[in-house]
C-alpha cells in the first residue's frame, strides 16, 4: 500500500509561481510511474505531467508544457511540480498519483494509476 500526501498549494497571482510536493510513504516509489493531474469543479480530471517508471522520461499536458516542470527525488520518496507563469485557468485541485504498471502509451490516462493523494488546491487570482 502507498500513501501519497500533497502540499504546497495556495493562492498566487497571475504570472506567479508555485511549487507543490507529494510525499509517498509505505514503500519506495523507485520503479513506479508518478504523475500530476488536476481537476476543477465540473470538469474532468486532466493530465498535467508525469515521470516514467524507468529511464527518467517526463511528459506534459499541452496546456502546461513550457511552464511546469515535474521532478522526483527517489531518496526522499517525493514528487514535485514547479509551476511558473500561472494563469487563472490553472486554478484547480492538483492530485499526485503513482502507478506500478503504467506504460508510456498510457501515462496520460488517470485510470492507469493505482494510488492517489487527497489533492491540494491551487488558486490563481489577483
Amino acid at each position: 500500500q502507498v500513501q501519497l500526501v500533497e502540499s504546497g498549494g495556495g493562492l498566487v497571482q497571475p504570472g506567479g509561481s508555485l511549487k507543490v510536493s507529494c510525499v509517498a510513504s509505505g514503500r519506495s516509489l523507485s520503479g513506479y510511474a508518478m504523475g500530476w493531474f488536476r481537476q476543477a469543479p465540473g470538469k474532468e480530471r486532466e493530465f498535467v505531467a508525469a515521470y516514467s517508471r524507468t529511464g527518467g522520461y517526463t511528459y506534459y499536458g499541452d496546456s502546461v508544457k513550457g511552464r511546469f516542470t515535474i521532478s522526483r527525488d527517489n531518496g526522499k520518496n517525493t514528487l514535485y511540480l514547479q509551476m511558473n507563469s500561472l494563469n487563472p485557468e490553472d486554478t484547480s485541485v492538483y492530485y499526485c498519483a503513482a502507478g506500478r504498471g503504467v506504460i508510456t502509451s498510457s501515462i496520460r490516462h488517470h485510470l492507469q494509476y493505482d494510488w492517489w493523494g487527497q489533492g491540494t488546491q491551487v488558486t490563481v487570482a489577483s
